[in-house]
């Protein structure tokens, strides 16, 4: 059986039929499962967590108290990987809301609405991808998926659901927290500016039948109002401040979901695939190995 354990900052997968606690067992003893089972982190590690950062919070009043301030909804069926995330994130100063399944957190969702939504794709009741997708009816609440295969199709349809980003388990918790910063840099949580910043000079720029207003962050086509996620908005910002400019999908990463390390440009294509469906499937052109632009006022 696959598992993960918690290994002070990084997830690891084990075996544990075939790992060395089961050749470590004394000989002429039976091994038993039931020795080799992960157990979820005890009261008493979860206490002693939490009275860490009480204290440290204590003798530092000058941290980070926006972090503490942003609300984050963590659903995750595994005990081991929920309870150990839930903690490592909340010595990171966030308050965190837990649940097991995608009904429950999607009953959370609608009675606490967090500030960004941390969605594992596999769950039971109802699973990651559909849960991102009810949240983005409802929301334009940030959401990252987690998914324990880089190249699964789940990430593919939790993306097209309305995800923002997603992280593969096992995951390094360093990782895991830059990307839910720089999420929430996006939507304007936790210092991270105001929301809807956005390159470009203020005013209306048109394009065709597309109006793009990036002092009041709307968009019109053929005068009709286009519903944009905040992502997706960011996205559009920066191809029309440089109309007819080919961007790479690595500039794109950097740009809009603030990355400064190397990224899955899946996220790109996903996302400029669903902004298409609401702008016009020929406003933004594919350049063959290079990225993609945006056509000018006459196209």
């Amino acid at each position: 059986m696959i598992t993960y354990r918690w290994t002070g900052n990084r997830f690891t997968q084990h075996d544990w039929v075939h790992n060395d606690y089961s050749r470590s067992v004394g000989e002429g003893e039976a091994w038993s499962p039931r020795r080799a089972r992960p157990r979820g982190l005890s009261r008493t590690r979860r206490d002693a967590g939490k009275r860490a950062e009480e204290t440290r919070r204590a003798h530092d009043p000058g941290g980070t108290p926006t972090m503490a301030e942003t609300h984050v909804l963590f659903v995750e069926d595994d005990d081991v990987i929920r309870e150990a995330t839930q903690l490592a994130l909340e010595r990171d100063g966030f308050r965190v809301t837990a649940m097991p399944d995608g009904l429950s957190g999607l009953d959370s969702f609608r009675a606490r609405r967090p500030d960004i939504a941390l969605l594992d794709v596999m769950l039971p009741g109802m699973d990651g991808v559909s849960l991102c997708r009810r949240i983005r009816d409802e929301s334009t609440v940030p959401v990252i998926m987690l998914s324990a295969r880089a190249d699964s199709i789940d990430v593919v349809l939790g993306l097209e659901a309305g995800a923002d980003d997603y992280v593969t388990k096992p995951f390094d918790g360093s990782v895991l927290m830059a990307r839910i910063r720089a999420v929430l840099r996006r939507f304007g949580h936790a210092g991270g500016g105001e929301a809807g910043e956005g390159p470009g000079d203020g005013g209306l720029l048109v394009f065709g039948d597309l109006e793009v207003d990036t002092e009041g962050m709307e968009v019109g086509r053929g005068g009709a109002p286009v519903a944009l996620t905040p992502t997706e908005m960011r996205l559009l910002l920066e191809f029309s401040s440089a109309p007819g400019t080919v961007l790479s999908r690595d500039k794109l990463l950097e740009r809009v979901w603030d990355y400064g390390w190397g990224g899955d440009t899946r996220v790109v294509d996903v996302h400029v695939q669903r902004l298409r469906a609401k702008i016009g499937q020929d406003r933004i052109e594919t350049v063959r190995g290079f990225g993609y632009k945006l056509r000018g006022q006459g196209g």
